[in-house]
């Protein structure tokens, strides 16, 4: 399998509007890739110019050593999943997993042993005879992912494929998704606009804004160490907690509370007179006794949100609001003023235009 290369790829329509600048990565082989962001971020147009059916404005795609801009979808070796699953509803499953093998003219006998071993990696095997009107959403997504890889290919592209589905729908074909890349190992690349599916699928993640390449790392590097205020509110849920604030006399100030911190050994000594921005994760507010290297936060509750093992309380700290997420148990009435502290070495600083000044 071929390692995969985007070089400077950029997509503009001919009206002049820009959907993705500039976008550089290189893929490994058997990686799983996950292009993440808001609706219109340019993901989906980018998953659609590797797959060979919308043309590089400017800029290089290579398949291996080889320059494919120019290449079909076939000769690229990739196979796609879409958001509307595209199954022929007059066929049975049967019928619609064998219909790529029969365009390439297999034998029976050959179409058969393919069919009946991709139904059995994806539990199909019950229902190779339905028609698609017959499925549940999850069923027709399984069909759907089978079509794609029962065709021997390198690539699979997978297009917000579990958008159509229910919550618990979801989460079972997460982990249906996740174990099938282990067994068949091809290079994917799956778009969605869903943080968890991010974080609990991919090898690394490529977050996008605006058509930009925020940035690309593991779960765990865009979760501790996020490049700019746009990768630190996108993931984690609650997002986090982000508070305007100005650096004087080496302290960060919180305006509209009497809060000031020294953290002279996390942030750079020119920015002295400087605004910029606080960030603390709301699992990182605890409710507990002060102990060194944490600082305090005084608050008011709001607001509060009972989710079975953790609960959420929202906050009023000065002029700013925040949410702590905190043990169900501790979880402080509406109304009532509320001590909570945080580790230094959890806080996040980032300066006027976003970008992260942690070291």
């Amino acid at each position: 399998m071929p390692n995969l290369k985007l070089c400077n790829i950029n997509k503009i329509y001919p009206n002049g509007f820009q959907a993705v600048y500039n976008f550089n990565m290189e893929i490994k082989e058997g990686e799983f890739i996950v292009l993440v962001g808001p609706s219109g971020c340019g993901k989906s147009t980018t998953l659609r110019m590797i797959a060979g059916l919308e043309e590089i404005s400017k800029g290089e795609f290579y398949v291996g050593e080889k320059l494919a801009n120019q290449l079909s979808p076939k000769q690229r070796g990739v196979s796609m999943v879409f958001q509307s699953y595209a199954l022929y509803p007059h066929l049975s499953v049967y019928d619609n997993l064998a219909f790529s093998l029969q365009l390439e003219g297999l034998d029976a006998e050959t179409i058969d042993e393919k069919v009946r071993r991709v139904a059995e990696i994806l539990g199909l095997s019950d229902y190779l005879f339905r028609k698609p009107k017959a499925l549940s959403g999850g069923q027709r997504q399984r069909v759907a992912v089978g079509r794609a890889i029962i065709r021997k290919v390198d690539i699979f592209l997978m297009d917000e494929p579990l958008s159509n589905l229910d919550a618990k729908q979801r989460v079972s074909m997460r982990a249906e998704i996740i174990d099938l890349h282990r067994k068949v190992g091809a290079t994917t690349i799956y778009v969605t606009h869903d943080q968890t599916e991010a974080m609990t699928m991919a090898d690394r993640i490529v977050i996008m804004k605006d058509g930009h390449v925020q940035q690309i790392g593991t779960p765990r590097e865009l979760y501790f160490e996020p490049a700019n205020t746009f990768v630190a509110g996108f993931i984690g849920e609650p997002p986090m907690n982000l508070v305007k604030a100005e650096v004087k006399d080496g302290k960060v100030i919180i305006p509209g509370s009497d809060a000031s911190y020294d953290l002279k050994d996390v942030h750079d000594n020119e920015l002295e007179n400087q605004e910029i921005f606080f960030g603390v994760r709301p699992e990182h507010l605890k409710v507990q006794r002060k102990n060194e290297g944490m600082i305090e936060v005084h608050t008011t509750v709001e607001l509060t949100e009972m989710l079975g093992d953790n609960s959420n309380m929202y906050l009023k700290w000065g002029s700013n609001n925040i949410i702590s997420k905190v043990d169900p148990h501790e979880v402080s009435k509406v109304g009532e003023e509320v001590t909570l502290y945080v580790q230094k070495k959890n806080i996040f600083l980032f300066d006027k235009d976003g970008n992260s000044l942690m070291k």
